[in-house]
Order: structure tokens, then sequence, then C-alpha cells
């Protein structure tokens, strides 16, 4: 266990110092969803005079964009640490050593979670001044919100990992898109009642839906949705269990294949 968690720390390490001996990408993580927090800052605040439905909760929109950058930073977190590794040919350096491939992961997922901080805490710390909203006034919900959306971010982010080992960095555009291709059916700026009845059906599958349901209903009722918080939890386990199977065998073939060693840009 011991050499275990030596392992994982040596590879947080690793990433955490390519990430500050480069000042464009920590400039990147705080940009955009500080960029993204102000134009809907400014949208809401046109909204609230324009619309009833955003003047029942103010900065609803605002909390829509800050939770969904927690997805999508978590996915991207995962698949940009795992792409470095490939566009450096490094793959077959890491695993000649002791390293596993769960704790390579770990590692993944680790310095995912630093990223995502490091780019949502600046933009949600700015709306307070900025638009007099503050998303910590969710309390202690707000965490079970950050929890499954970093956690469906990681098993996106491991599902697409997998896909581009066994297809090559052919696929590498997937880290950028994959996640957009939810969007529409994870409900993050209307409820999922204006959706399709058939659509309605698939975006319960997911557990993004069930937490910006969740948000909402604090923020307009002021109501804590365990039921939503419960199957948002429950899917997620499932679908990181299948995303680690799906890892797990991709790695495996792309190992028994030398695709460890061959791959890069």
């Amino acid at each position: 266990m011991g050499a275990s968690v030596r392992r994982i720390a040596a590879m947080v390490l690793r990433y955490w110092y390519l990430l500050r001996g480069s000042w464009p990408r920590i400039l990147e993580l705080a940009y955009w969803p500080t960029v993204q927090m102000i134009m809907w800052g400014f949208i809401s605040q046109f909204m609230a005079t324009n619309s009833t439905w955003v003047a029942q909760a103010a900065g609803v929109l605002i909390a829509a964009v800050l939770l969904w950058d927690v997805l999508f930073r978590g996915q991207l977190g995962v698949s940009v640490s795992f792409l470095e590794e490939m566009w450096s040919r490094n793959l077959g350096h890491l695993f000649v050593s002791p390293l596993r491939p769960g704790e390579w992961v770990t590692a993944l997922m680790t310095m995912s979670l630093i990223r995502t901080l490091m780019g949502t805490i600046p933009a949600a710390l700015l709306a307070i001044p900025v638009f007099g909203y503050s998303i910590f006034d969710m309390g202690l919900p707000l965490a079970a919100f950050f929890g499954n959306l970093i956690v469906m971010g990681w098993w996106l982010g491991l599902l697409i990992v997998a896909l581009i080992l066994r297809h090559g960095l052919g696929a590498e555009s997937l880290a950028w898109v994959a996640v957009f291709l939810l969007a529409p059916v994870s409900a993050v700026y209307y409820p999922v009642s204006v959706l399709p009845g058939w659509l309605q059906a698939v975006a319960w599958t997911l557990p993004s839906a069930h937490v910006f349901e969740g948000m909402r209903a604090l923020m307009f009722e002021d109501a804590v949705r365990w039921d939503h918080l419960a199957w948002a939890t429950g899917l997620n386990i499932a679908y990181m269990a299948a995303a680690a199977g799906v890892f797990l065998h991709f790695f495996n073939v792309a190992r028994r294949r030398g695709a460890l060693l061959q791959t890069g840009e």
C-alpha cells in the first residue's frame, strides 16, 4: 500500500510540475470558466428584468455555468493529462516501471480535481463582487453537486482514454467534444420537462440531469432533492464501474499489441 501511494503521488507530482512550469496552461484553466461566468452573468442580469423564471432565483444561470464547468474540467483533466503522455510518447516508459494502471488512473483523477479547482474557484469568487451572487450560499448540497459532476467527468474521461488507446490519436478530438454531446440532455440551463418525451427518458439516465434538476429545486424551492442526489450517485457508481472495465480491457489490448510503445504524434 505504501509503494502504491508513493507511485500515485509521484505521478501527481509529475503532472503538477508540467502544469506549474507553463503559465499559459495555468491561465487557460481559469480563463474559460471566468469568461463563461461573466458572459452568463450579464445574460442573467438582462433576463432577470425580462424573464419571470430567472427573476425567481438570482444567479441560477451563473450557478449552472459554474457547475457545468466542473463536469467539463473534470473530464478534460483526465483526458489531457493522458494525451500529454501520448504526445510525448511516454506511455511505454511509464509502464516498464512498477506503475499499475489503477495507480495511474488515480493520479489522473487527482490531477483532474486539482485542475478543476484551479479553474472554477477563481470564477466563483469573481462572481461575488461582480454580480453579487455566491454559489457557496448553496451550502452542503453544493459539495454533493460538485462531487457527482466531477465523478461523471472522470468516467467520461476514462471512456475517452479507452477509445484513444483503441483507435490512436485520431480519436483525440473526443477529449474536447464528447462532453458537449451530452449538454442538450443534461438540462444545464433549462428543466428536463422542456425536452421531448423520448429525450427526457435519455436525460434521466445521466447523473448530470439529476444534479442540475436538484440545483434548480434548491434555488427555486429551497428544497434539497435527495431523490435526485441518490439517482446521480447510483448512476455514477454504475457508469464508473463500467468505464473502468472498458478502460482496463482496451489497456490490456494495447499492451498486448505493443501500442503503448508505438502510439504518439
